[in-house]
């Protein structure tokens, strides 16, 4: 069995001798979107939660529900829940999604503070 004194004595070195930078703390953008679908002319306000940090976005809900997956183009994030395909562009604070072709939405976001 090694001595576990210069084991120690270098973990210790290593520990001390390196800085370690803490992880980017996220933060996040809450969106109040206000979509109208077509073609009933229906208002549905829809709730958007969207958690960066300073490198990425790392998760989108939408009124409350996490999305699987997303992809982000410049400031525009596409994602889908259930069958609905969504847009939200996040420097025109605008909405637009729609269910395959059977209904297609438009809406204005609010930032929520």
């Amino acid at each position: 069995m090694a001595p576990r004194g210069p084991l120690l004595a270098a973990l210790g070195l290593a520990l001390c001798g390196i800085a370690v930078a803490a992880p980017p703390k996220p933060a996040q953008v809450d969106l109040l979107c206000d979509a109208v679908y077509l073609p009933a002319r229906s208002s549905w306000a829809r709730s958007v939660r969207i958690t960066f940090d300073d490198q990425r976005v790392q998760s989108v809900a939408i009124d409350g529900l996490p999305v699987y997956s997303f992809n982000v183009q410049g400031t525009t994030v596409l994602t889908a829940l259930d069958n609905e395909r969504i847009r939200i562009d996040t420097a025109a604070l605008s909405w637009s999604s729609d269910f395959r072709g059977q209904a297609t939405s438009q809406g204005r976001c609010e930032r929520q503070d």
